[in-house]
């Protein structure tokens, strides 16, 4: 286990907060249609040999202050999204999860409360991964539900060229997460038992009362934990080498 003491500040944000963000003019924004979903995401490829860093999105805005599902889970914060259009890498996708950013399309609630990682849900996102990426190499990347979504991809499509997989603040076990936290069971899911065998690297907030450290120590291997000091599930210090080196 470590413990994770250099940061870079620019890359603190604060996902509560609804802000606009200003999207690169190296990124294109394209809507994925991945069986019955229409998926946003924002790309960036430069370089078709070359290694793909895709960014998985958390449940976003799903639940209200009074723990009621919303009609639109789109984030209202731009965490990810800013990792993302600051990822140096050559080729990078952020994807965002079904039900956000895309309007006029038909949205059921579930796909983001009791079936947020349901067999469709695992499904589409396998698709637009797979559409995106192609023959690279791939560093998947999963904020919070995210990524239990991602590590799920990770193990139903072993064609998948996975390099590495980073969870930040991540679900990785949703049975055990609503039991830890006493929250309904997630019963129309897909839950993800066994962790995917590729090179892994979870990044959790010390403080986090969302997705405790507790839970996360009980889940992943001791070497492959960083714990961020004082962070709590909405804000992160994170420094970018960790999709690099580690």
């Amino acid at each position: 286990m470590k413990k994770f003491l250099y940061f870079l500040p620019f890359f603190v944000f604060l996902v509560s907060c609804a802000k606009k963000i200003t999207v690169p003019s190296s990124f294109d924004y394209k809507e994925i249609f991945a069986s019955e979903y229409v998926l946003a995401s924002w790309q960036k490829i430069t370089d078709n040999n070359s290694p793909i860093h895709i960014y998985i999105e958390g449940d976003g805005n799903a639940f209200n202050s009074y723990g009621y599902p919303t009609d639109n889970p789109t984030p209202k914060g731009t965490f990810l999204r800013e990792l993302a259009f600051n990822d140096e890498c050559k080729n990078v996708a952020y994807i965002a999860r079904p039900g956000q950013f895309v309007k006029n399309q038909n949205k059921n609630q579930t796909d983001w409360t009791t079936s947020r990682f349901s067999e469709k849900i695992v499904n589409s996102v396998s698709q637009a991964v797979k559409e995106i990426a192609g023959k690279r190499p791939v560093v998947l990347i999963g904020y919070s539900g995210g990524a239990l979504l991602s590590g799920l991809v990770i193990s139903r499509n072993p064609d998948l060229k996975i390099v590495k997989w980073v969870t930040i603040a991540g679900v990785l076990n949703h049975k055990k997460w609503t039991e830890f936290l006493k929250l309904p069971p997630l019963k129309d899911s897909l839950d993800l038992d066994v962790l995917p065998d590729v090179k892994q690297v979870h990044i959790v907030g010390e403080k986090d009362k969302i997705v405790p450290v507790e839970l996360t120590k009980s889940i992943v291997p001791e070497e492959t934990l960083i714990i961020v000091p004082k962070a709590k599930h909405k804000i992160v210090d994170f420094d970018m080498y960790i999709l690099y080196n580690n």
